[in-house]
């Protein structure tokens, strides 16, 4: 059977045996699609370093009829991540951007724009500018669930269908964990614990909806900018998963803590 080549991410890898993986990887043609690496956790593997997180390859593989689970032959390494190692805040960002890949792509779907968007928002988080962590991730965060169909309206409320964006008099607009949608000022006292969208991350998430990422690189992105919008989308996914995001906490305290930028000297370090 011939080998099938793709261009692709590696989303994820979990161990097999004392020297396989299980790789989940995300192709431009055929989606979201698991396989089997023989031999990739040994030291003279003919993978390589293209098996790391988020790696964007060209893969070969085999698929057999009626089975999950492809064959993968070898990979060819496009851009690594590696560069992002040394940044903790990026580096956290790839670990949350792979989650959501891998929990909201269904199987064997292809899906180009998904493909396009992790792409972009890749080579923003390598631009290294300024905020480009949290730029890169909201915008991902936003588009992985308009991509994926699970956006909810934001500009209306989901309990009584209020419009909450007048240009003359918009509504203030509130969320809740495990509720989809946003809801009103009057629909909120049925919440109980809620939070607030503000109207201006409603305004930028309209914006980004409709942009691409490089337009809102000239913006001031700090850890203070569109947080709720960041949030609210995090409980959205979770949402829509049934279970709560591993990564969302460690991102979370990320709006507490500064950057952290690891040196050569300290990726040495035993006590790291």
């Amino acid at each position: 059977m011939p080998a099938r080549v793709s261009e692709a991410f590696v989303i994820q890898t979990y161990p097999l045996q004392e020297s396989d993986l299980i790789v989940s990887f995300l192709t431009r043609d055929s989606g979201k699609m698991r396989g089997v690496a023989k031999r990739a956790r040994r030291p003279k593997s003919a993978f390589g370093a293209g098996l790391e997180r988020l790696s964007r390859i060209r893969i070969s593989y085999f698929q057999k009829e009626n089975r999950e689970l492809v064959n993968l032959d070898g990979c060819e390494l496009i851009q690594s991540q590696f560069g992002l190692a040394g940044d903790y805040q990026a580096s956290v960002a790839l670990d949350f951007l792979a989650e959501i890949a891998e929990q909201l792509l269904p199987a064997a779907e292809p899906n180009e724009k998904f493909f396009r968007l992790l792409a972009a928002a890749l080579e923003h988080l390598r631009s290294g500018k300024p905020g480009a962590a949290w730029l890169s991730t909201t915008y991902f965060a936003l588009w992985a669930l308009r991509l994926s169909g699970l956006l909810p309206e934001l500009d209306a409320c989901l309990g009584c269908g209020a419009w909450l964006s007048s240009p003359e008099s918009p509504a203030h607009a509130f969320f809740q964990r495990s509720r989809n949608g946003l809801f009103c000022q009057q629909c909120r006292r049925d919440l109980g614990g809620s939070w607030e969208l503000s109207l201006d991350s409603r305004t930028l998430a309209g914006r980004m909806l409709k942009e691409p990422v490089a337009n809102f690189a000239g913006m001031s992105w700090t850890r203070e900018t569109a947080s709720d919008l960041r949030r609210f989308l995090v409980q959205q996914i979770e949402t829509q998963i049934e279970r709560r995001l591993i990564t969302a906490p460690t991102w979370k305290r990320l709006n507490y803590f500064p950057a952290i930028r690891v040196t050569a000297s300290q990726k040495n370090c035993t006590c790291l």
